[in-house]
């Protein structure tokens, strides 16, 4: 994200950033920006479909060290982002570059795991960190609060080095914060890092600080790109390096006061005799990739402030499409942020993960889901383009939108003013799943119960029996923790052993669509203001884990010889595996299921 080649050439001069004992302080965070780095430089699992419990203690660490430094952390996370899609292209680009390199080797992949965000977003919550979800550009919104709260932000998107934010700007891979160090002569913490800001800058390469977005566009950002448009930079003749392009891109405008005036000799460094249409094209699009570095007046610090949304008098056109309801929900990162694409009818493209290229991709299976939640937002007669993995190439299909028989009456702006029984019917009936089937569990594994049993009906290949056990083994582990961290000294032995694993991209595929399956069940669930409670995901899947115990299953070993000594486990599995098997029974035969949920015999699959 950002400039092409900007940080390496700030790394690289040595002098742009300068050494700082960052305390004491507010900070914004570029939250989207820092947990994707906080998952891939943590070495946490990429392969197997991701460790959440690993993420989840890395982020309270790094909350534990903001705060032993008395900094006061408020996080943005990127919400509704470009309505104009001017970024697109640059998105799909991604996407595609994904999916190449995933089927090259996907142990040197940097995979997302599908759940990071709802982590993320539940992990800040249970630590009480301020937090929004940003239903405008998140990246004009940070730099406008920091600039008000005169804070600097943390990210390692190259924007930041453009925005002109009086208090700087660190850059997350010079933040030292796992190396919270001693203020000499106090007893103050401080982490060390390194710090920008555009005085400095624009002082050492002798530019007027307005001229910074004409450099951003000119050398190519998220919105604009000449060399892709046919207009290469006439480098003097010479071709030069990327880094000495930035020099002498930087040197060429030093000899503009503001911005049109260096707009209007840009001509002259792209023309190559390109027809005037093309070049007045160019010409719109450097406009429009320098007017995102303006800074908006901002919807954050009302919100941090007051817990207040933005006044729906005062949404910009776009965002009016939203009912008033949702607006403080998806604030609060309590509702799927990529609805507003889906109100706005742009584009979605599925997330790329480790999975078997000769399938469909895992999203595929979870497409009812989202059928429902299309829905929900534009009614039945609406369609979403959505963008996936087909074999090992990114395509786009029309996707309808669909309203199951219990959401006929439903309206998107009076969705919140539902009952509860008909909000729980809409999401029970998508997932084929009866309120019977639940009974009997903990509330807060109802959804994942839910979601298994409509995986177990949709996924292709169909899971075997231990791919189900493991699962469900994993859930068991997933309470175990949770309660081990409220009662010191439950003893986990047997039940993982660390180490490496190697890949098997059919196991990869089935916890793939099993994944795909949540994300959409847990987004469905929020649209319809939560009818089942939200269970905590950090421990609903842990990838090394589960593998693991397919691998000793398949083996010969049973679940029983896998629980733990505590009693409850036991219990808690049968439990989920006897409701899952019901209700697979009851779906095949109209009835309730018979035999005990141990059973194998009678030929049936579990």
């Amino acid at each position: 994200m950002g400039i092409q080649g900007l940080t390496s050439f700030i790394d690289h001069s040595g002098t742009f950033l300068k050494g700082d004992h960052f305390r004491n302080s507010k900070l914004i965070i570029d939250g989207s920006n820092i947990f994707h780095f906080l998952y891939f430089n943590s070495r946490v699992d990429q392969q197997h479909g991701g460790d959440y419990d690993d993420f989840e203690d890395q982020v309270c660490k790094f909350v534990k060290a903001l705060r032993d430094c008395d900094i006061d952390p408020h996080v943005v996370i990127d919400g509704g982002s470009d309505h104009t899609d001017k970024k697109f292209e640059t998105l799909r680009q991604r996407a595609q570059s994904k999916i190449n390199n995933l089927f090259v080797g996907p142990q040197g992949s940097s995979v997302i795991p599908t759940l990071v965000k709802q982590v993320f977003k539940q992990v800040l919550s249970s630590l009480k960190v301020p937090f929004a979800q940003c239903i405008f550009e998140a990246d004009q919104e940070i730099a406008s609060l920091a600039q008000r709260w005169n804070c600097p932000v943390l990210s390692n998107d190259s924007d930041f080095y453009i925005f002109d934010i009086q208090a700087g700007y660190l850059p997350f891979s010079h933040f030292k914060w796992q190396n919270v160090s001693v203020q000499r002569g106090s007893s103050q913490n401080y982490i060390p890092c390194k710090r920008y800001t555009t005085t400095s800058f624009c002082r050492q390469v002798n530019i007027n600080r307005q001229l910074l977005p004409v450099f951003a566009a000119i050398a190519g950002n998220d919105y604009v790109n000449l060399h892709n448009m046919g207009f290469p930079i006439r480098w003097k003749g010479y071709p030069l390096m990327e880094s000495n392009q930035k020099t002498w891109l930087l040197n060429w405008l030093a000899s503009f006061q503001g911005q049109q005036e260096a707009l209007d000799s840009v001509p002259s460094l792209i023309g190559h005799g390109n027809n005037t249409d093309n070049m007045d094209a160019a010409l719109q699009a450097l406009s429009l990739g320098i007017e995102e570095y303006k800074l908006p007046l901002g919807c954050l610090e009302r919100f941090f402030n007051d817990g207040k949304a933005p006044d729906p008098g005062h949404l910009p056109n776009h965002l009016r499409v939203l009912p008033d309801w949702t607006l403080l929900p998806l604030m609060k990162g309590t509702l799927p942020s990529y609805m507003i694409y889906i109100k706005l009818l742009l584009p979605v493209i599925q997330a790329v993960q480790v999975e078997d290229p000769s399938f469909p991709s895992g999203s595929t299976t979870a497409r009812p889901i989202r059928q429902v939640f299309y829905g929900l937002l534009l009614g039945e007669r609406g369609e979403v383009e959505e963008y996936d993995r087909e074999g090992k190439n990114l395509t786009n299909s029309k996707v309808e939108a669909v309203l199951p028989s219990a959401a006929q009456q439903l309206q998107l702006d009076t969705l919140d003013k539902a009952s509860h029984s008909v909000r729980l019917d809409v999401f029970l009936e998508t997932l084929g799943v009866s309120q019977s089937t639940l009974n009997g569990l903990p509330p807060h594994l109802g959804l994942p119960v839910a979601v298994t049993c409509y995986w177990l009906r949709h996924a292709h290949p169909r899971p075997d029996r231990p791919l189900l056990q493991a699962l469900l083994l994993g859930l068991v582990y997933g309470e175990l923790c949770i309660k081990k961290k409220r009662q010191r000294g439950m003893r986990l032995r047997g039940l993982i052993q660390r180490g490496a694993r190697s890949l098997d991209l059919g196991v990869a595929h089935a916890y793939s669509q099993w994944q795909c399956c949540m994300r959409d069940g847990l987004d469905l669930n929020q649209l319809l203001c939560l009818p089942l409670p939200e269970p905590q995901c950090a421990w609903l899947y842990k990838g090394t884990l589960v593998y693991q115990l397919v691998v000793k299953l398949r083996g010969g070993l049973t679940p029983d010889s896998l629980l733990m000594e505590d009693p409850s486990s036991g219990q808690l599995y049968r439990a989920m595996l006897g409701a899952i098997l019901n209700s697979q029974e009851t779906e095949t035969t109209g009835q309730p299921d018979g035999p005990s949920a141990d059973s194998g015999a009678g030929g049936r699959r579990f």
